[in-house]
């Protein structure tokens, strides 16, 4: 394979993959041989995965996360949007987006229902937070209850079929269908169906245990479809009730005031 002259996008692949991909696999997509391979990464000093434990490169963390490589769309929403903690490493003259892992865990705790913890690894970004055990299990039980493969033309003469029975509501139909009330709406605008779900009552009073109970569930990091299974409303109505308490739907903004305020 020779002594080939390692470039900025050599390095770059290298410290992107290191610890995700076997170091076979890196040889041969970049043309050298193991022992280069090794020996570069000594000089770079990568090390084990994670095993010197302060940062990750941003695109690993992508990954850990179930997402796919960093887009323009990621910069926006985590970066700009929500404050996501990256930060430039240069080694060699190469320039990377790394994260400390004590400012990731800091930021997901504050945006723990953006994040879906059923799709990450236990352990696999370090130690984890107790809260974090606590998220993945509320996400794996959304994620039991609530699809989010595409919609199949079984289920789509299903809903209709259901639509056209006019008896039942939003709520009704998801628990049938197991997708999330609001995917049945853009379904049904989608399809161009002209039949609606029965409408629930604007005016249902909310017992003083349930407004308790939203308070608790929204600390928790829970998220609407298991408040639904609890509370016992539709996540329309439980959505309308946080936005009149507390000015947004966004249950991570929610617990933050929350917080805030005591």
């Amino acid at each position: 394979m020779g002594h080939k002259k390692w470039t900025k996008e050599d390095i770059e692949y290298l410290v992107d993959n290191w610890g995700y991909v076997s170091i076979g696999t890196i040889a041969s997509n970049l043309n050298r041989s193991i022992s280069a391979i090794n020996i570069k990464k000594n000089k770079l000093k990568l090390g084990a995965f994670l095993n010197s434990g302060e940062y990750i490169t941003f695109n690993q963390l992508s990954i850990a996360l179930g997402r796919n490589t960093i887009s323009n769309y990621t910069m926006i929403s985590w970066v700009k949007n929500r404050n996501f903690p990256v930060k430039t490493k240069y080694v060699n003259r190469c320039k990377f987006r790394i994260v400390y892992l004590s400012d990731f865990w800091k930021w997901a705790e504050k945006n723990r229902t953006f994040i879906d913890f059923a799709k990450v690894e236990k352990n696999i970004l370090g130690k984890e937070p107790d809260w974090a055990k606590e998220q993945r299990t509320t996400d794996l039980i959304k994620r039991s209850k609530v699809k989010c493969t595409p919609w199949t033309k079984e289920e789509d003469l299903y809903l209709h079929n259901l639509l056209k029975m006019f008896k039942y509501s939003h709520t009704d139909l998801s628990k049938r269908l197991h997708r999330s009330e609001g995917a049945i709406q853009r379904r049904i605008c989608d399809l161009g169906l002209k039949e609606r779900p029965l409408r629930e009552s604007p005016h249902s009073v909310w017992e003083d245990w349930q407004l308790e109970k939203l308070s608790e569930l929204i600390d928790s990091g829970s998220v609407y479809e298991v408040m639904s299974e609890v509370i016992g409303k539709s996540t329309k109505a439980i959505r309308g009730k946080t936005y009149n308490f507390y000015g947004s739907e966004n249950l991570d903004k929610v617990r933050a005031k929350r917080k805030l305020f005591g």
